[in-house]
């Protein structure tokens, strides 16, 4: 398989992107081109630097980089050249299976849906983000950040293709949906919450109803789908406090030597949670409904979250999900085609 890294794509310039590229390519034997797409002179250094020589690497060359300031559908057409964008065109032409981007998201998702375009009966992409359960299982929220401002058919969009990722990627054999709201009680929620209530209702798929905030890490459901403004907030608010519990803990069992003492017998009980609760851990994640593999990762990307989103792409890539989308959402919105439309 061939996939595309865009090499510029992250906070601190390339030097992560490229170390987590060495690590990808030595631990996935199923890829066989890695390009990379950014400033030659640049990527080059950095692979020198850690002494990275497979030749499975191809540097495409571009002259333009994506700001995380730069707002996404400008910076495209601006920025014809950009690292992003010719990451992009290497899966439209066919000549790489799958993207992966730690840039702008904004951009990545605009890139992605102006040049793959969306998949037959979707009309936008969301983003589907890995979260653990405090049963050891995971939930999948989405959109996590793809569409600020979805429309009802949308957010049941969302649902229909997350359970699909879970059913045939992550091999859940009955996932259950569930709609995030303010309460569990079907009249709880915005008007855009109520109108898509209705809409999942009807769709035929396994619908749990609403949840509320503190269900998403108890394994009610196995998706949990929101617009992308909310889904994004309760991410990154999720991903804080993960860490944030950590450094209190650590200043806490750091006060005594006694406690300190205790924390060393714990040590394994700590890694271990620390491993589901950590952000690289998951790498990145699908951008759902475009007509192509597209992963999106954090700005900020450790060189081991890097790996672990190009291993997100190789298994996007072996899974094959789009298709499957595509037949549950002509039979959704078959089901909902009086509802929408009252």
């Amino acid at each position: 398989m061939k996939i595309a890294l865009d090499a510029m794509g992250h906070d601190e310039g390339p030097a992560k992107l490229v170390e987590g590229a060495a690590l990808a390519l030595g631990e996935f034997a199923d890829i066989r081109t890695l390009f990379l797409t950014g400033d030659t002179p640049q990527i080059e250094a950095e692979l020198e630097r850690i002494g990275c020589n497979d030749g499975r690497v191809k540097i495409v060359h571009t002259t333009q980089v994506i700001e995380m300031h730069d707002s996404g559908i400008d910076a495209v057409r601006r920025k014809k050249d950009s690292s992003v964008s010719r990451a992009v065109d290497l899966v439209k032409s066919g000549d790489a299976d799958a993207i992966v981007s730690a840039g702008n998201t904004g951009a990545a998702v605009t890139a992605a849906t102006i040049k793959l375009r969306t998949l037959e009966g979707i009309e936008r992409p969301a983003i589907a983000a890995t979260m653990p359960t405090e049963h050891g299982g995971h939930v999948l929220l989405c959109d996590a950040g793809a569409n600020p401002d979805p429309t009802p058919q949308q957010i049941e969009d969302n649902a229909i293709m997350a359970l699909a990722y879970c059913r045939h990627v992550l091999g859940e054999k009955n996932p259950r949906a569930g709609l995030l709201s303010n309460g569990t009680e079907e009249f709880k929620g915005n008007t855009l919450t109520l109108a898509a209530h209705a809409l999942l209702k009807e769709c035929g798929v396994n619908f749990h109803g609403n949840v509320e905030g503190h269900d998403l890490f108890d394994g009610t459901v196995d998706v949990v789908v929101a617009d992308g403004f909310t889904g994004n907030i309760v991410l990154k608010t999720s991903e804080s406090l993960a860490k944030a519990m950590f450094r209190l803990l650590k200043g806490e069992l750091m006060k005594t030597p006694i406690r300190k003492a205790g924390a060393m017998l714990c040590k394994p009980a700590f890694r271990a949670v620390h491993a589901v609760t950590n952000a690289d851990e998951y790498g990145g994640m699908p951008l759902l409904g475009v007509n192509g593999v597209c992963i999106i990762a954090h700005g900020g990307s450790s060189a081991i979250a890097v790996k672990n989103a190009i291993r997100m792409a190789v298994r996007s890539i072996h899974h094959q999900v789009n298709p499957h989308i595509v037949g549950e959402v002509k039979r959704c919105h078959a089901a909902t085609a009086g509802v929408a439309g009252a």
